[in-house]
């Protein structure tokens, strides 16, 4: 019987099972810059690891700062490698995700309400110690018992730790803590390392090869396509 739900946030909550790699190739192309995929890839890859190793993101920084600052971070990268980008651009893209974001949590809040009415719910997220400026912005904060964050807890998924923190946090039996995330590798693995049940929610990931994937022989319990689903799976 499940008693209570862990939340992953990025990728889940705010886009609705599309990685956020995807998001943010997605808006370079709406305005008109077009980056070979592997040159993107490691623009990605540079400004997610400058936003978490040089602590840029300030814990009043809301989602749109971390946009800014994200971009900012893939541009430098762009442009140490040749391809030359309008900086001009960064506040185009920064914006267009940012509206993105808020569009999609107008959605997926119904279905945390919903749940929140006969569930308690935690977050644990990979995020850069200023998620409850951006949860708080975006009017879920209150929805959440308790948010377990990466950067301030000291620990970052796949390491089940920060999922047991979570179960913790939840005061149940690992079997009675649903989790709900989008990347295979950092929520369903750990997860169920953990003993927690899962819902994968698979929509267009990033970079996941599917034969690895195959090859853990680890199975999500539920693989959903939209958010709206968790209250019907979690029925039963």
């Amino acid at each position: 019987m499940i008693k209570g739900l862990l939340f992953d946030y990025g990728g889940t909550i705010d886009t609705n099972g599309i990685h956020w790699a995807v998001v943010l190739k997605n808006a370079y192309q709406h305005f008109g810059i077009e980056v070979p995929e592997t040159l993107f890839s490691q623009a990605y890859t540079f400004g997610e690891r400058s936003l978490a190793l040089k602590a840029l993101v300030k814990p009043e920084h809301t989602f749109l700062d971390v946009l800014r600052l994200k971009v900012g971070q893939q541009f430098q990268f762009l442009n140490e490698q040749g391809f030359i980008t309008n900086p001009e651009a960064i506040e185009m893209i920064a914006a267009h995700c940012n509206e993105f974001a808020a569009d999609t949590i107008s959605v997926t809040k119904r279905t945390l309400e919903e749940l929140a009415e006969k569930y308690p719910l935690v977050m644990v997220s990979n995020f850069y110690g200023n998620l409850h400026t951006v949860l708080r912005d975006f009017d879920i904060l209150h929805l959440f018992k308790e948010v377990i964050e990466s950067a301030v807890v000291g620990c970052r998924k796949p390491d089940p730790k920060i999922y047991q923190l979570g179960v913790d946090a939840l005061g149940f039996a690992p079997e009675e803590c649903m989790v709900v995330g989008d990347t295979f590798g950092k929520d369903i693995v750990p997860a169920k390392a953990v003993g927690c049940p899962v819902i994968w929610l698979k929509c267009q990931g990033w970079e996941e090869d599917p034969e690895k994937i195959r090859e853990t022989g680890i199975l999500a319990d539920f693989t959903i396509t939209d958010f709206a689903e968790i209250p019907a799976i979690i029925k039963g």
